[in-house]
């Protein structure tokens, strides 16, 4: 186990990121960059023990500042999106960016928290090297109210798992709702469509949407739909079906109702590549995870790679998306003097 920082670029007012790289006792290895929390690279065992970076990411500062798709960046204060760019809370209505389809906001865009270097921290722990990367955000940043104090880890583990662990207080009620915007693709980032690999989610409902994806405030059973992934299955297997909510995301790009008890840490989702072996497990504590399967996935990734349609496969953790304006979903309010405290972690194993 051990860890190492190298350059990764410099920002237009000359500041520096640095990407630092994990590594435990059986070769795997994280790479993480302070600009944005980015998650760059994860590199993982196929049944025969050859290693393969499993995350799409960017090669350059610039490319992550500049190209879409979110690739590995935290994403907050609100992950996903929030119905006509504003919410109402204790009576104060709060304008955000609009982003997304002419009238809402998506991940808190447009001053994303990627671009922002974030304070860092490497430390050794009892379960491996852990990397917190820390930010500050006054009040009215990117629109929410509250002083906000924010860390984000991730500790790779000697039993292979990536363990993410969001802290966040403020000093006024405001929202706290933090996702990984990861896309994996288990055969290895540069190896094309993921539509063969197969996912398996606990979930029997999902939140439906409009046709701007903002949640209807509906729970639609999973059951006799192509959105029914309680038993393992291709990703591509029903994704061209003339259903509605696909042909509204162009495909998956949908969050499913997790069965697990509130704010229990529990196995929500797997995904397997049959071919090399490779499979991923997903722990969370959350109510929520978006499957969004990269159906408008483009731009240059690393090693040289031009990343396109369902090259790779987000899991994002999450509340409910819009949920501040649907009371009947759980609440992504945080109390001033509170905190808000959630786990999500990838296990990488083989089958």
């Amino acid at each position: 186990m051990g860890w190492k920082k190298e350059e990764f670029g410099t920002l237009e007012n000359g500041a520096q990121a640095d990407k630092y790289t994990l590594t435990n006792q059986n070769g795997l290895s994280a790479s993480f960059t302070n600009l944005g929390g980015i998650w760059l690279s994860m590199m993982a065992p196929d049944k025969k023990g050859k290693l393969e970076d499993v995350v799409l990411g960017r090669a350059s500062v610039k490319d992550c500042l500049t190209l879409s798709g979110h690739l590995g960046e935290i994403v907050g204060r609100n992950a996903n999106r929030i119905g006509h760019a504003a919410f109402t809370l204790n009576g104060i209505t709060y304008g955000l960016t609009i982003n997304s389809s002419g009238r809402d906001n998506l991940h808190s865009g447009l001053d994303y928290y990627r671009c922002r270097l974030w304070d860092t921290k490497v430390e050794d722990t009892k379960k491996g090297t852990k990397i917190t990367f820390s930010l500050f955000s006054p009040d009215g940043d990117q629109g929410y109210p509250g002083n906000a104090n924010i860390d984000v880890s991730y500790t790779l583990t000697e039993d292979n798992q990536v363990q993410l662990d969001y802290h966040m207080t403020s000093d006024a009620d405001t929202i706290a709702n933090f996702t990984n915007h990861a896309y994996f693709n288990l055969a290895g980032h540069d190896s094309g469509s993921v539509e063969n690999q197969k996912i398996w989610i606990d979930a029997d409902y999902f939140t439906v949407t409009d046709k701007e994806l903002i949640p209807t405030g509906e729970l639609v059973s999973v059951k006799g739909t192509p959105m029914d992934f309680t038993q393992m299955k291709p990703i591509g297997q029903d994704i061209h079906a003339d259903y509605e909510p696909l042909v509204f995301g162009k495909g998956y790009d949908h969050n499913w109702v997790l069965n697990h008890p509130a704010g229990e840490l529990a196995l929500s989702v797997k995904a397997v590549d049959e071919s090399s072996g490779r499979m991923v497990e997903v722990y969370t504590d959350l109510p929520g995870v978006q499957l969004y399967t990269g159906n408008v996935l483009d731009g240059a990734g690393k090693d040289g790679v031009e990343y396109g349609f369902r090259h790779g496969f987000c899991l994002e953790t999450q509340h409910h998306p819009d949920a501040i304006n649907k009371p009947q979903f759980p609440s992504p309010v945080l109390k001033a003097g509170e905190e808000y405290h959630t786990t999500t972690i990838y296990r990488f194993t083989v089958i």
